[in-house]
């Protein structure tokens, strides 16, 4: 097989426009040289953009998408939709895009297991596929009963919707069904877990509903960490949007849930007196997907050890893990880090199918979060492959500020619709 020089490599990928904005690292490609047949679990952020990425920047290898669903709702835009900003069909994603125009062969089934010596993943249709590089992008599952009482049948009437879909519909009905003057609960993990700033956006945008429909109401977060993501930023915004509405109470405060009783409706703190819910939004811990643990690939922690250069298991060759499953410290477990993580592994693999040398990686993360429809906050993060993994780029990035005035609010506000629409767009579009 003729493989085509790194210079070469570098300047089509530069052309095909496969180098984001959002994350300036070189990129090779086979030029329609390399080829192999790829297989990739999971249509999320991270596994949907490797897939449409391998495509672009190596045309000759076969790409196939594993994902159990017809499309897929993103968690990203969720909280809006329970604050009654969206509905469920603005956050619902389809694979046709892939399919038709990116070459991707998309198979709805669920991968069943891995075969890493015979490099073959079984279906649960009973059909099995045949892979050179295999990634895995299997986003996230909850460790039932870690919390007392809590179990996938609870999630029931005390929904996470840490999986946006129809427990996001079923906590929104919940809301809409409760009376003015009730108590929402909401009980936020330790880390690390999917989206960190999530259950403090998510208070916000229930505020936001509350304020309009039920502003009797209340919102209690018992967290079972001490400080979380952008905590100043929300703080600031939940006293000049919703005084007296929402109470944090950390760890320290009695916090953390170590019981919840789904027919009293009532949450049981490690200490402190039991408390009695209207709603109640339980976001328990959580791993790696259920594949990655069928396969052996995640650790005693429950997430799945990498190369952070080139998202190679650590415990198997020739298959990638990325997205919330894989242990990328000190990038967060979020939308547009799968989405960066998804790029830099189709580069790895595109060079490792190529016979080159993997180019310096670098990363990056934003994230929105909206405390009310005209009120935006951020913070974004550029990385970098360091000699022992990935490590932040000093001066690069950044917070919102805490003391900005309601103009620059809002344009954040406008900012994290943009960015939505933007990197949906480029993954499933």
């Amino acid at each position: 097989m003729r493989h085509s020089t790194r210079r070469h490599f570098i300047e089509l990928i530069g052309s095909a426009g496969a180098v984001s904005s959002m994350a300036a690292w070189p990129i090779v490609a086979g030029g329609g040289q390399s080829a192999g047949r790829v297989v990739i679990i999971g249509g999320g952020f991270g596994g949907a953009t490797c897939a449409k990425y391998l495509r672009r920047i190596a045309p000759a290898i076969t790409v196939t998408l594993v994902e159990r669903e017809s499309s897929f709702v993103t968690c990203p835009f969720s909280n809006a939709v329970l604050g009654g900003l969206y509905d469920i069909d603005f956050i619902t994603h389809h694979y046709d895009a892939l399919r038709d125009a990116h070459g991707v062969e998309v198979i709805q089934d669920r991968a069943s297991t891995i075969d890493p010596a015979a490099k073959t993943v079984a279906l649960s249709a009973g059909s099995t596929l045949t892979y050179d590089k295999l990634v895995v992008s299997p986003g996230i599952d909850f460790q039932w009963g870690a919390i007392d009482g809590y179990d996938e049948a609870a999630s029931e009437q005390m929904p996470h919707a840490w999986k946006a879909g129809p427990q996001t519909l079923q906590l929104r009905k919940q809301l809409e069904a409760m009376p003015n003057g009730g108590v929402v609960i909401i009980a936020a993990p330790r880390n690390p877990f999917r989206c960190p700033p999530g259950p403090y956006e998510r208070a916000s945008m229930i505020a936001h509903y509350l304020k309009q429909a039920k502003p009797r109401s209340k919102i209690l977060i018992y967290d079972a960490k001490d400080t979380f993501s952008k905590r100043p930023l929300f703080e600031q915004g939940w006293k000049a949007l919703y005084p007296g509405m929402i109470e944090w109470i950390p760890e320290s405060e009695g916090g953390a849930i170590e019981a919840v009783d789904v027919r009293s409706m009532t949450v049981h703190p490690t200490f402190g007196d039991p408390q009695t819910g209207d709603v109640i939004n339980m976001i328990p811990p959580q791993k790696a997907g259920a594949i990655a643990q069928v396969a052996g690939l995640a650790g005693d922690g429950g997430w799945c050890a990498v190369d952070q250069r080139t998202f190679e298991s650590a415990v198997h060759k020739d298959i990638y893990v990325i997205g919330d499953a894989a242990v990328a410290n000190p990038m967060p477990k979020s939308g547009f880090a799968a989405s960066s993580q998804g790029k830099v592994c189709a580069t790895s693999i595109a060079a490792s199918l190529s016979g080159l040398e993997m180019p310096e990686p670098s990363y990056s993360n934003t994230c929105y979060s909206l405390v009310g429809p005209d009120y935006g906050i951020s913070v974004a993060a550029v990385y970098r492959a360091g000699a022992e993994g990935i490590v932040s780029v000093e001066g690069a990035g950044g917070i919102s500020p805490k003391d900005a005035d309601t103009a620059f609010r809002s344009a954040e506000a406008s900012y994290a619709v943009g960015w939505y629409q933007s990197i949906t767009a480029d993954i499933w579009g």
